[in-house]
């Protein structure tokens, strides 16, 4: 039964993580913006101040500053610089993140909850469950780290100037490189924002859904059936969405970063990086790509448990 738990989620993982891999993206490529204000070198223009006599008398600088666009005008601007097939740029990163991270995340949260389930009852308590969901949402992020950086990575190259970007193939020519280059402590930068962020979501999204799921159905209000799944489920993605956007904004920025030799790094960690950021932008940068977040966490969550739903009924005699 344990091994089951395992499949079934990983089956229903990878199907909607590779539906909704354009979204994803374009949140992190929103995650990402005004990033160079918040850099120790900020993009500089010189500002020129005049006397009387039409002479420069000083020279002065300001940070040029980059307005922020919306989901819809990002999107727009990946089809027409880098074409259509970008929005799947980093899916064979996404197909390894689910297979390793969610599959190890939602297997764990089955067998923890069939064994703290009341059997009496058939239910769990809700701090049961956000338990449970705390300890699968961390193994998992430590286990799925090295796909989730290269993911970003493969995700955030197209908004990077030809000349910078790191052209990996795929998701296995992304980690091999990262290994070679910045030596094999890197597949798990930021691995601590990550499994701080996958707890959080694991917990909030699971937790929820069941939780929801079966007040719908003590109260009556609708069956075990579609309509119960899709509302349990599009709760749980906007109740993740709301906690775990401001460290998944850290996340990226961390797992983005270029590290160079003899260089210092943008970011020397997780709280440097926040600092830095709710400095130079404030502190709704924290909740940059909540829109495309929810926009993506509603959907993901949703194809998630109807899927992993329709997938219990087919293997429930095996």
């Amino acid at each position: 039964m344990g091994v089951k738990g395992f499949v079934e989620g990983g089956i229903a993982s990878i199907i909607a993580g590779c539906s909704t891999h354009p979204l994803d993206l374009i949140k992190v490529r929103m995650q990402l913006q005004g990033e160079s204000l918040a850099a120790p070198n900020p993009v500089l223009r010189p500002a020129f101040a005049f006397n009387n006599g039409g002479a420069i008398s000083a020279i002065h600088v300001t940070a040029a500053p980059r307005p922020s666009v919306g989901p819809v005008a990002v999107g727009l601007n990946i089809l027409r610089q880098e074409g259509a097939a970008a929005l799947f740029s980093g899916v064979s990163a996404t197909v390894l993140r689910q297979t390793l991270y969610s599959t190890t995340r939602m297997g764990l949260y089955d067998v923890l909850k069939t064994k703290w389930t009341n059997p009496e009852t058939g239910n769990m308590p809700l701090v049961r469950k956000i338990t449970a969901g705390l300890i699968a949402g961390g193994i998992g992020a430590a286990v799925g780290n090295p796909a989730d950086v290269a993911m970003v990575r493969m995700q955030a190259d197209g908004r990077l100037p030809a000349a910078s970007r790191r052209n990996y193939t795929s998701v296995v020519d992304a980690i091999g490189s990262m290994a070679r280059k910045e030596g094999v402590g890197s597949l798990w930068r930021g691995s601590s924002l990550t499994v701080n962020r996958a707890m959080i979501v694991t917990a909030s999204q699971l937790a929820s859904y069941d939780q929801i799921k079966e007040s719908i159905l003590e109260k009556g209000v609708m069956g075990d059936g579609l309509g119960t799944h899709v509302t349990a489920s599009f709760a749980a993605g906007f109740v993740a969405s709301v906690a775990s956007n401001p460290v998944d904004v850290i996340k990226t920025r961390v797992m983005n970063m270029s590290v160079e030799a003899g260089k210092a790094a943008p970011y020397s960690g997780a709280l440097d990086c926040a600092i830095k950021t709710v400095r130079a932008e404030g502190p709704m940068a924290l909740y940059k790509g909540f829109i495309p977040t929810i926009s993506r966490q509603g959907p993901f969550t949703v194809v998630l448990f109807v899927t992993l739903e329709q997938v219990r009924k087919l293997l429930k005699d095996f």
